[in-house]
Formats: structure tokens, C-alpha cells, sequence
């Protein structure tokens, strides 16, 4: 009992642990704030790039793609652990409107919308036929060309806080689009003066999918156009990729192995036929392992962060320990009375460490508490310093978020404050130590007493 009455007199009577106390708060609140808004901007990325790819994907490196796949789609579609298959082509392509001059370079994908909408999130990310995907291509100016979704940020401007003034109904406006078609061999498939594919399509959608490539960079064209388009449908039918959603109660690790097993058989069935070498450029991967080149950067962010702030972890030590050795440098009289009549060395070495405790504690706790309080109102005072001096933390126009992430992880912010409370012990343990373990003659000094 007597240790902790020490230690709460000291923490009530010596004014020089605040500064330990705001050291720690400070700490404790600059990491609580920055590591929730980048743990919150790393997990929306990941969910979205998660959404856009579905669980699983079967994708060549290769422009090429690869043939035989009708069967194997038939019979993923037939399996009750997969919910959706979507067969995609993908390529590069030119786009012009008609009447102008500049080309835009961009990704061209091709798909069925009700089943890429069934295999990813493409339908969620329509304006116009979110509740029916089925429509997404159908546009109302000219029924005889075929419709097309193109990435919102090509066609409009992305307002201050990530928000696009979107028409009635989608703009009348028209593409052209032209590609590169390549053969079986990886070979122009069109000789002559011109080896392109040139085609006209009508806006008839938009996507807001979050991601930048994606919603400043594609432009998705009914599979049948787009499979024309690149000639991949002569002499033998190709596909880039297939894209599978797993069953509601199906893990990612058992989904994944049923998927290769079945690619697997698929391609020792089919090994024997003519264009049987496209198969050695297809990979089955997980939707993370499909996006690893776009997710892996932010996440050496997450980490290079974690580094930083755990450096500050180190300087906050370094002050717990400055302000301990003076607290401690003023208290040798009492640790020369508490030795003399018996007080071991240890338990001298614990009243401190009580004391540094509560220090952590404290501070800590101040230091969350405001930090889940600046996470709370974080997108309100962004709001008003853009009212008022237009300035933003994230351009929105530039980065593709809307609100500032602020949800309070209590896991994440349970680490923080044990990480600084263990700072505060481990900077008051060396002053503690040195000096429980001082002989009372040496510290009942006559010119001390």
C-alpha cells in the first residue's frame, strides 16, 4: 500500500511530469490520428481493388489471352461454390471523339455487365443502371451503335470534396475507338497499311469504381464488340482473363484451391490441341495477388509510417527518461530514509515504476482521448478550412476519396496506449534502478540531510 501512496505523491506533487505526461499525449495523439486516417485510406483502397477484381482471377500476361475457356466458365457456373464468373477481354486502344483531333490512350475491357456484375462490383459503380446492370450498354441516342461505360473522370470534373455533377441522363456523346488486334501467334492480325480496328460506340454509363487508373483510364465495351474488336473470336475464340465471386460461407483459401484444381484439369484436358501454348501464360491468383503491383506501394507507405512513428516512440522514451532523472535526482533523500529503515532495492525501483505507470496512463489516456475527438470532427473542420481559406488535407481532384477516414480502430488505438505506457516504464527504468540500488550511506549525505 505504502507504493502506491509514494507513487500517487509524486505524481500529484511534482509539476515536472506534465512534461513527461504531454510528451506521451502528444506522442500518443499524433499516431492515434495519423495511422487511423492511413489504416482507413489503406483498407478502402484494398476493398475497392477487391470489388473491382472479385475473389479469384484466371488472367494471362499476355495480350494474346487464351482460348477453350467456354467450357471451363460452363462449368465453374455450375459449381456451388462459386456465385459469379465473368469471362473479360482486355487491351489497349485509342479513343477519339468525332469532330476533335487529340487521342486519348486508355484500357479498353469488354464484358457481359449482369456477369461481371455478379463476379466483381461493376454494377455498384454504375450512375445510371446500378439497380439494373443488365441496360448498362443500352444508350438512348443511336440505337444501332452499341453502347459503351466509360470512366467518370474522363468525362467530367471531380468537384471539391470528390463529388461529379452528373446530367439527367448520361451525355450525348460518341467514341471512337481504335485498337490494335493481335492473332493466336502474337502477331498483328491485320496486315496492310493499317493493322487497326476502328469502331464508333455512345456513351451510355459511367463507372466511379475510387480507383484513379480506372476511373481516369478505361472504358468498358459489351464483350461481343470488344472480343470483334481485337479479333479475338476467329480462328478460335479468346478471352484475357475470368474474373469468380466465391459463395456466401466459402474462405478465400478453399475457393482458391478448388478454382487451380479445376484449371488444373482443365488445361491437361485440353493439352493436346492446337492453341494449347496459350495456357503457359495463365496464373490463377487471388484478387490481392492480382492487384499486388497496385496495393503494394500504399502498403510500403503503411510501413515507412510505422517506422517514423515508432522512432518517435524511441525520442518519447528519451524525455520519459530525461524527466525521471530529475525527478528522481530530487528525491535522494527519501530513497536514503526508505533504504535506511528497510525498504529493499527492488521495491524502491517499484515506487518509480508505479509512478512512471501512472505517468503512461495519464498521459496516454489524454492522448487517445483527443485523438478519437479530432477523428470524430476531422471532416467538419476540413469542411470549414475549405469554406474559409480553401485549403484541403487531400485535394479531391487529385485523390480519389470523399470523406477523410475516421473511424476509431479500439484495437489499433489498445497497441498505441500500451506501446506508451511501455515507453514510460522502459524510459523510467534505468534512473528507477540506479537509484533503488544506491547505498543509503551514499545518498544520506550530511550536506544532503
Amino acid at each position: 500500500m505504502y507504493k502506491l501512496m509514494l507513487a500517487t505523491r509524486y505524481f500529484f506533487k511534482r509539476r515536472i511530469n506534465l512534461l513527461a505526461m504531454a510528451a506521451i499525449a502528444l506522442c500518443v495523439f499524433i499516431v492515434v490520428v495519423v495511422m487511423s486516417v492511413m489504416i482507413g485510406l489503406v483498407s478502402d483502397f484494398k476493398e475497392k481493388n477487391h470489388s473491382y477484381s472479385g475473389d479469384c482471377v484466371i488472367h494471362s500476361d499476355s495480350l494474346v489471352g487464351f482460348a477453350y475457356y467456354e467450357d471451363f466458365v460452363s462449368e465453374l457456373e455450375g459449381e456451388k461454390f462459386a456465385c459469379g464468373v465473368s469471362p473479360v477481354i482486355d487491351g489497349f486502344g485509342l479513343m477519339r471523339r468525332p469532330g476533335y483531333e487529340d487521342n486519348i490512350g486508355l484500357q479498353i475491357r469488354g464484358v457481359d455487365p449482369v456477369k461481371h456484375s455478379a463476379a466483381t462490383g461493376f454494377g455498384d459503380t454504375l450512375y445510371y443502371h446500378k439497380d439494373n446492370p443488365e441496360k448498362a450498354f443500352e444508350n438512348i441516342y443511336e440505337p444501332n451503335l452499341p453502347g459503351s461505360v466509360i470512366g467518370v473522370s474522363i468525362i467530367y470534373k471531380s468537384g471539391s470534396f470528390g463529388e461529379y455533377d452528373h446530367f439527367p441522363v448520361p451525355r450525348d456523346l460518341k467514341f471512337e475507338i481504335t485498337c490494335f488486334p493481335l492473332n493466336a501467334k502474337g502477331g498483328l492480325a491485320r496486315g496492310g497499311a493499317d493493322p487497326t480496328s476502328t469502331k464508333v460506340f455512345v456513351n451510355s454509363d459511367d463507372t466511379h469504381s475510387g480507383l484513379v487508373k480506372v476511373d481516369g483510364g478505361m472504358i468498358y465495351l459489351p464483350f461481343d464488340e470488344a472480343q470483334s474488336m481485337f479479333e479475338m473470336g476467329w480462328p478460335i475464340k479468346r478471352i484475357n482473363s475470368i474474373h469468380i465471386k466465391f459463395s456466401k460461407g466459402v474462405s478465400a483459401d478453399e475457393g482458391m484451391a478448388k478454382v487451380a484444381a479445376m484449371w488444373a484439369k482443365h488445361v491437361e484436358r485440353n493439352k493436346d490441341k492446337t492453341y494449347a501454348n496459350l495456357f503457359d501464360n495463365v496464373s490463377v491468383e487471388d484478387w490481392f495477388r492480382y492487384r499486388r503491383e497496385i496495393i503494394a506501394p500504399m502498403e510500403k507507405e503503411q510501413t515507412m509510417l510505422t517506422i517514423l512513428f515508432a522512432m518517435l516512440g524511441i525520442i518519447t522514451v528519451f524525455v520519459i527518461f530525461v524527466v525521471f532523472y530529475m525527478i528522481i535526482g530530487h528525491k535522494t533523500r527519501d530513497i536514503g530514509i526508505m533504504r535506511s529503515i528497510g525498504v529493499s532495492s527492488w521495491s524502491v525501483v517499484s515506487i518509480f515504476l508505479l509512478f512512471a505507470g501512472m505517468v503512461g496512463v495519464v498521459g496516454s489516456a489524454i492522448g487517445a482521448s483527443a485523438g478519437c475527438s479530432f477523428l470524430v470532427k476531422i471532416n467538419d473542420m476540413e469542411d470549414w478550412l475549405f469554406e474559409n481559406y480553401e485549403w484541403q488535407l487531400w485535394n479531391r481532384e487529385i485523390y480519389a476519396i470523399g470523406e477523410i477516414p475516421h473511424d476509431i480502430e479500439f484495437n489499433v488505438i489498445a497497441v498505441i496506449v500500451a506501446c506508451a505506457i511501455g515507453a514510460a516504464l522502459l524510459g523510467a527504468f534505468v534512473p528507477a534502478v540506479q537509484a533503488g540500488f544506491k547505498r543509503p550511506v551514499e545518498v544520506l549525505q550530511v550536506n544532503q540531510v
